[in-house]
């Protein structure tokens, strides 16, 4: 009696199944027929050539392949989108004029927060199930804040410098270490001005390193907390401003200007927020071969950066087949190759075929790579980022 009510279930649940894989094909079907000859308006960075070309064959794929056209608006800052989007809800528009963004941090803790974000709908994706959210925490973790599948992860990045040993001599491990070195190689080190993302990312290595409670940086910034973790940065750069380039009184504009910087000998520490930046630019000859990328020892802030779809995109449906196209394993190995960006992947390697895990470039080995991949720090809270780019402004905005 027990073995024939077991087998009427398992014969009941599989004839539920069935229909329910079915209807969440269909589903996907259906988005994908409501795409073709949509205009995805896709809000992104344009600040690298590499980036702008890779988007650029990412479109023509996707016009291709589903009927979709991907229009790349180039922004400086994904605030600017940010604040459209804003204001469109405000006005109460419905017909919003962006319908993809590139976003991560304390824009995207901005947009949930104001309910500014079209779905849960990231991991309804066919192509999520390939994403390494067991290996890769921060998939679904945005500096501390849940994703709720309401943007999807793109690419990987973690804190990384780059040097020319010959002229850097030993490599500092810990901005301990950088502090003594910018001592002894006055004018050879600097970072982008904040707000730029990597100058602020810079301030948060030194924050992390610094600070003995990371716990209080996981949690929303109080008036306390700020009080209580950030007087050791200030005394930190303080200490190091002098010996920077310039005496700190001038920093980049951009990360291209200090690499640039870098490539003509002005500096000897540059810095990235891809651990292949420097691989790739070597590749491209921008840098000269001898160049390493480096960590430091106990560990650089590393994060993801994702794709989202405003609650107002006119074409939800276009945004989200370009986002599951990006997502594929074809175009992340693209995206890998060090020759064309070398974003590192947010795939699993365990989930794809030998065929799909053959389509991905090994950086390791490959010239400017990270010699000593070192552990990956949790981003702080995205509330953090506005105080402490508010006081670095107030303490070291001169002109």
């Amino acid at each position: 009696m027990n073995a024939r009510l077991t087998r009427r279930r398992l014969l009941l649940g599989s004839a539920i199944l069935v229909p329910m894989a079915a209807a969440g094909q269909s589903a996907w079907s259906r988005v994908e027929q409501a795409a073709r000859g949509q205009t995805v308006y896709f809000n992104a960075w344009a600040g690298s050539e590499r980036v702008n070309a890779y988007l650029q064959w990412a479109a023509g794929e996707l016009q291709r392949q589903h009927d979709v056209k991907l229009v790349h608006v180039k922004i400086t800052d994904t605030a600017e989108a940010v604040r459209r989007v804003r204001a469109e809800k405000a006005a109460g528009r419905t017909d919003g004029s962006v319908d993809m963004v590139w976003i991560n941090g304390e824009n995207f803790l901005a947009m949930k927060r104001e309910a500014l974000l079209f779905g849960p709908f990231a991991e309804t994706l066919p192509s999520y199930q390939y994403v390494d959210t067991a290996g890769k925490p921060t998939t679904r973790i945005d500096f501390s804040e849940p994703v709720d599948g309401l943007e999807a992860p793109w690419g990987m990045a973690q804190y990384t410098f780059f040097a020319d040993p010959g002229r850097a001599g030993t490599l500092p491990t810990s901005v301990a270490e950088l502090l003594d070195w910018a001592r002894r190689h006055p004018g050879r080190f600097t970072y982008p001005r904040p707000p730029q993302f990597l100058g602020t990312t810079f301030l948060k290595q030194v924050l992390v390193e610094l600070t003995a409670d990371r716990q209080s940086l996981a949690r929303p910034a109080t008036t306390e907390a700020i009080a209580a973790v950030t007087p050791a940065l200030w005394r930190y750069l303080d200490a190091l401003h002098p010996h920077l380039w310039r005496q700190g009184k001038q920093f980049p504009a951009s990360p291209a200007a200090a690499r640039q910087m870098l490539a003509d000998g002005e500096l000897f520490i540059g810095t990235a927020f891809n651990p292949n930046e420097a691989a790739n630019q070597i590749v491209a000859k921008a840098l000269p071969a001898m160049v390493v990328s480096y960590q430091h020892s106990a560990g650089t802030i590393g994060n993801t950066h994702f794709l989202a779809i405003p609650f107002n995109a006119r074409a939800k449906q276009g945004a989200q087949v370009a986002i599951n196209f990006l997502l594929s394993p074809a175009a992340q190995a693209r995206k890998a190759d060090i020759a064309v960006w070398g974003d590192p992947t947010v795939l699993a390697p365990g989930k794809l075929s030998a065929d799909q895990r053959q389509t991905f470039d090994a950086a390791a080995g490959v010239p400017g790579a990270v010699l000593k991949p070192a552990p990956t720090l949790p981003e702080p809270h995205g509330s953090w980022v506005d105080p402490l780019e508010r006081e670095w402004s107030r303490r070291y905005g001169v002109s």
